[in-house]
């Protein structure tokens, strides 16, 4: 799901991105760095925060309940991008072209979390691969934040997965090397219906390694 194309990456930030980076990032990348830089840079932290929170779910120190809160999500932006962009871990205040306005996010984020933690605690609607991708759809679909949603939400769905797994049995993840015309179709679906399944059965799983 990389968003660079042929000739993307070597394009620099325009003037507002510029400004929205912290000052770690401008001494690590310097001055005029090109988005194949900052996308670099957000990989390897990536890498590193999903390997650190998912062996905090595997040994039990972070559970669904914990995972499904409005303070997760913020934080867990927060840590996917708080040495690069200001703008970590801050709900959006200006409206997109996707998502919902702006005024709504916080109390959307945590009204939707919570019924998706009682829906999987009181209902038998969804299985396990069904409830982290619910995360992630109800998530693109608020768009809480002013960029990162995509990289944040994937992660939480990964996370979410792995909590509602046994802990006995072989560990699966998702697997987010989509075709992206069919994934946005689908979470277009979603956004109509509020239903993950068919969102569900086409993101594929693996096991863990």
């Amino acid at each position: 799901m990389s968003p660079l194309q042929p000739g993307y990456g070597e394009t620099p930030l325009d003037p507002d991105e510029a400004d929205a980076l912290t000052p770690r990032a401008r001494t690590l990348l310097g001055d005029d760095p090109t988005r194949a830089d900052i996308y670099d840079a957000e990989q390897a932290i990536s890498d590193e925060v999903a390997l650190e929170l998912a062996g905090a779910v595997v040994e039990g120190r972070l559970d669904l309940t914990d995972l499904l809160s409005d303070a997760f999500v913020r934080d867990l932006h927060r840590r996917l991008y708080e040495d690069i962009w200001q703008w970590a871990g801050v709900y959006r205040l200006t409206e997109k072209s996707v998502g919902i306005d702006p005024a709504y996010v916080p109390v959307e984020v945590r009204s939707s979390l919570d019924t998706i933690m009682y829906r999987w605690t009181h209902t038998e609607d969804w299985n396990m691969r069904q409830l982290g991708i619910a995360v992630h759809a109800e998530l693109v679909r608020i768009h809480p934040f002013v960029d990162g949603n995509g990289r944040t939400t994937r992660l939480l769905a990964d996370l979410v997965f792995y909590a509602a797994q046994s802990p006995s049995g072989g560990l699966l993840t998702y697997d987010w090397d989509l075709d992206k015309k069919t994934y946005i179709t689908l979470l277009r679906k979603y956004d109509q219906t509020r239903d993950p399944t068919a969102l569900a059965a086409f993101i594929p799983v693996a096991e863990v390694v």
